[in-house]
């Protein structure tokens, strides 16, 4: 198992026993709990710049998901699809006896996000979609060239030979690996964080490929008519400004859906935790406060 550390601000590091595996998560703080839900090939740092800054009034809890970049391979049989994440999700909420959760998604994080609400939203008191799949979108998303991602998980062979190229820290800002969702350069300790796992070891490969294999739009896009219709708790809608992966337009079309509005992060990315983290903590505990 790899041995990556993840970002001190985050909290002490605990693992959950799980029905589909062990999910390593970090928590710290007091309060009403927060649970991140990050997307594909990144794992807990994402939130390493947000947390510090909401962890003063929430309990801000920061899992590794496994969707290519966390540590602890699943159970070889773990059912990593769409709904199967979902399940996680709310088995992750039951194993720490969560209640009244702010669940915030972002990116494929926000996928998940919605389709654990849609299907499991007893222990949710809020959902808070952050540049994430509507249903206006591919999943995975069109621009950027992403849906190579899942036709390349087909085979162990191709899906291990499209990451060989993040050996080179040059690729990080390409278009259609990191550039086109970190406005800003990602430190290189960080990102070691988010490609180690998937270049060198072959049990996290085969979980994060049957992951990103799975996606669909079916999914996303019946998760949001349920949300739309049946939902009934607050929903934030916070976007990047100048995001290049999920239009904003597509944002406050759906928006107007759930009865809530977008609120625009500026100068920012897909990541706006990573971009913008003073103005995502900001809108949040003028938000979430109780």
């Amino acid at each position: 198992m790899l041995t990556v550390r993840r970002d001190a601000r985050l909290g002490t590091a605990y693992d959950v026993e799980l029905p589909a595996g062990t999910v390593r998560y970090h928590a710290v703080g007091d309060g009403p709990p927060i649970v991140f839900v990050h997307g594909y090939l990144v794992n807990a740092n994402l939130w390493r710049k947000v947390v510090p800054l909401l962890s003063g009034q929430f309990r801000c809890i920061t899992p590794d998901w496994p969707l290519g970049s966390h540590l602890v391979p699943m159970n070889r049989d773990a059912d990593l699809s769409p709904p199967g994440i979902a399940r996680l999700i709310a088995d992750f909420l039951a194993a720490l006896d969560l209640r009244d959760v702010i669940l915030f998604g972002n990116d494929s994080g926000g996928a998940y996000s919605q389709l654990a609400a849609a299907a499991y939203p007893e222990r949710l008191g809020r959902l808070v979609l952050a540049s994430c799949e509507t249903p206006y979108c591919t999943w995975p998303p069109a621009p950027g060239g992403f849906p190579l991602l899942k036709r390349t998980a087909v085979h162990p062979l191709t899906y291990r030979a499209l990451y060989q190229v993040l050996r080179w820290p040059g690729s990080w800002r390409w278009r259609n690996t990191y550039g086109w969702l970190a406005k800003y350069p990602i430190d290189e300790v960080t990102m070691r964080g988010y490609i180690d796992p998937v270049l060198n070891d072959a049990a996290i490969r085969y979980d994060g490929r049957k992951a990103i294999g799975a996606v669909d739009e079916r999914y996303s896009r019946a998760a949001a008519a349920t949300l739309v219709e049946e939902f009934g708790k607050p929903v934030d809608v916070l976007w990047a400004g100048d995001d290049r992966v999920f239009p904003p337009a597509h944002a406050a079309a759906y928006a107007e859906r759930l009865g809530t509005r977008v609120q625009l992060i500026p100068d920012s990315f897909t990541y706006v935790a990573e971009d913008q983290p003073e103005l995502v903590a900001r809108e949040g505990l003028a938000r979430w406060q109780r």
